[in-house]
């Protein structure tokens, strides 16, 4: 069901299911933060027989006020986040493949009952995610550093930019839209999960405010004894930071090798390069475009591992690729 009613008749007609009939089995509430603690009571209210769950970003909150206001049906809500979405909303944006590989958490509370732990973890499988355990509070914690703390510093990052001539941002690179990307997210729905999830993000800022103030303090006093031992010291630690995101995109990993290739600025390009890659038998690890504005070519790095990046180059050399 949906506000909209024309919302509610294109999902239906994209194949997301029926109008919601007198008794279902699962309630799926995705709302807006601020809306969902109490769009779930009353769906535990309306459907008395319902297991009814809620994809909002911050649980700790939803799961005290349900349990506040319906203590004696508590068991039948339990919290899920799939770690998945789009920069678009509404039944036009959906996509079949949204979830396939991607955590979906499960945050049941202690109130939570089996049989609704258990219905979750297969609708998320069913649709292909990868299902992960957190209590609530581990949830809010875990997402306050992997993706709250993320999205307040791009923002603050972008905001600075405010303060450049056309000119300046003209020479902008790909290292400045990698870490500015995510600023471009609706203002609105970070308010909300900022305010709900403020608790565990406080202490990030502060931590983060603490070594902020130290690369501050050293710059600004750049000739004095160990100020460089402590911006090489920050800086190292990002590097070990990116390492220990797990997956082929924590950063270049250790295990890979690097061959950049230059391409022409043109259509069909990259394309052309992937499919020949693919027809050598070389499997690749990952991959990043750069391009500069204006500029005639782009990079590629292309990350494999070591006992094929010979093979690969010498196999992009000898059919006309130029490599840097």
């Amino acid at each position: 069901e949906d506000q909209s009613k024309a919302n509610l008749r294109l999902a239906v007609e994209y194949g997301a299911g029926v109008e919601v009939g007198p008794e279902p089995d699962l309630v799926i509430v995705c709302v807006p933060p601020d809306l969902t603690a109490d769009l779930v009571i009353e769906q535990l209210k309306k459907h008395p027989k319902a297991i009814v769950t809620d994809v909002a970003s911050v649980k700790s909150k939803v799961a005290q006020d349900v349990e506040q206001a319906l203590p004696e049906q508590a068991h039948r809500y339990i919290g899920s986040h799939p770690m998945a979405g789009r920069e678009k909303g509404g039944p036009s944006a959906a996509r079949a493949d949204l979830f396939f590989a991607r955590p979906w958490i499960i945050s049941a509370s202690t109130q939570s009952s089996p049989g609704a732990i258990d219905l979750i973890r297969d609708v998320a499988l069913r649709l292909g995610a990868l299902p992960v355990e957190l209590s609530p509070t581990e949830h809010d914690q875990a997402v306050a550093l992997v993706s709250h703390l993320p999205q307040l510093v791009a923002s603050l990052l972008a905001n600075r930019l405010n303060l450049g001539t056309i000119e300046q941002l003209g020479l902008s690179g790909q290292g400045l839209r990698d870490t500015s990307r995510i600023a471009a997210s609706d203002p609105e729905l970070w308010v909300q999960i900022i305010s709900q999830n403020s608790a565990a993000i406080t202490p990030l800022l502060s931590k983060l405010q603490e070594d902020l103030a130290q690369l501050a303090q050293s710059v600004a006093n750049i000739d004095e004894s160990g100020s460089l031992a402590k911006i090489h010291g920050l800086l190292q630690g990002g590097n070990s930071g990116v390492a220990r995101i797990p997956g082929k995109h924590g950063g270049k990993s250790n295990n890979y090798q690097v061959v950049t290739v230059v391409i022409e600025d043109a259509p069909g390009a990259l394309a052309s390069l992937l499919t020949f890659i693919g027809e050598i038998g070389v499997n690749l690890e990952d991959l990043n475009l750069e391009h500069s504005p204006g500029a005639p070519i782009g990079l590629v790095e292309l990350q494999v591992l070591p006992e094929v990046a010979a093979k690969l180059s010498e196999q992009l050399v000898s059919n006309g690729w130029r490599l840097v």
